[in-house]
């Protein structure tokens, strides 16, 4: 299966969670890059004024957007974006880049002495259906409707959380292992149509998500007492590499997970 080539070729990426963190960085990076930009995100009236300068910034790059403020994980409203995009996209042209960059989880300890405090299984559920498993629905749904095809990119953000334990992260952190499951299943059944599936781990970034988290503030300190960088990660960290990684020449880059973090977990203690 190859791609149809066209001159010049119009790039289209759907993102995600694209209204914060990593996604809205992304978004912008890629929209420099000259692709047009679909946006998947839920925002309260409260934080609409932050997705309206995201949006902002996008057009300013000269290519479209098209903002969808829905949840991702719902199956209808997915079905539903993905038959527009499709309906937007010219035949025989692919979502060139997807990232999937979800971070809506419950933290709650495993254990507590009191059960209304503990993880239940509706709370472990719909974590990782929102930030692991979604990611699978969502590309069998763009596959089903042509959008994948070759030198298409899937990236889906992972964590250190994904083999360590972090306190009150447990729900979160089996997301992240079950979602770098996903992108070496997806790596694998995907690689004859010539679509590439990776994870990027990226190191500790002061994110919205990342200040839900209990602890945070330590998490932080951590991270910049360990980087030889002697700062953080940033989203447009992140964003920089995905863009580089959608370049024809890593075609070959499949199935990984890709620490993008300066070296920050390397030294011991």
């Amino acid at each position: 299966m190859s791609q149809t080539k066209q001159e010049p070729e119009a790039k289209y990426a759907l993102i995600l969670g694209s209204s914060s963190g990593f996604g809205a960085a992304t978004a912008i990076r890629l929209a420099r890059e000259g692709y047009h930009i679909f946006g998947v995100h839920l925002d309260r009236r409260a934080t609409m004024p932050i997705v309206e300068d995201v949006v902002s910034k996008i057009k300013e790059q000269g290519v479209e957007v098209v903002f969808y403020n829905a949840n991702a994980s719902d199956e209808l409203k997915r079905k539903e974006i993905v038959e527009e995009i499709r309906a937007k996209i010219p035949q025989g042209v692919y979502v060139k880049v997807l990232l999937h960059s979800l971070a809506f989880g419950t933290l709650k300890p495993f254990i507590h002495p009191e059960a209304p405090s503990a993880l239940n299984k509706g709370n472990i559920q719909m974590t990782l259906d929102v930030m692991a498993h979604s990611l699978v629905y969502w590309v069998q749904e763009l596959f089903w409707h042509q959008l994948i095809g070759y030198g298409t990119r899937i990236f889906a953000m992972t964590s250190h959380g994904s083999n360590t334990a972090v306190p009150h992260y447990g729900a979160v952190s089996a997301a992240k292992a079950a979602l770098e499951a996903h992108i070496r299943q997806l790596a694998l059944e995907l690689g004859e149509v010539g679509a590439t599936a990776n994870a990027i781990k990226a190191g500790v970034t002061d994110t919205p998500a990342l200040r839900k988290i209990p602890g945070h503030e330590r998490m932080i300190e951590t991270a910049l007492h360990r980087n030889p960088g002697n700062r953080l990660t940033t989203p447009e960290d992140i964003a920089d590499v995905i863009a580089l990684l959608s370049r024809p020449e890593a075609q070959w880059i499949n199935g990984d997970v890709i620490a993008v973090d300066n070296a920050e977990n390397v030294m011991d203690g």
